[in-house]
């Protein structure tokens, strides 16, 4: 598995790899959920699977439970 990472050392735009330390999952589970259109929103940039900082910090935002979650 990977090392844990804070999702605000997030670069801008961010690699899978970048992505699925950060949710602490692999780079095949993020595959798995673009084939499904499910999970982080993601973009093309030359061919090549991006996702953008504020993206995956919404995510994470949108999908809080418990505690003082709004």
């Amino acid at each position: 598995m990977h090392d844990l990472v804070a999702p605000e050392e997030l670069p801008p735009i961010a690699t899978p790899a970048q992505v699925a330390a950060i949710l602490q999952t692999t780079i095949d589970a993020l595959a798995q959920d673009r084939y499904r259109r499910r999970g982080v929103p993601w973009v093309k940039i030359g061919g090549r699977v991006r996702y953008l900082r504020e993206d995956v910090l919404g995510y994470l935002r949108a999908n809080r439970f418990g505690g003082d979650a709004a």
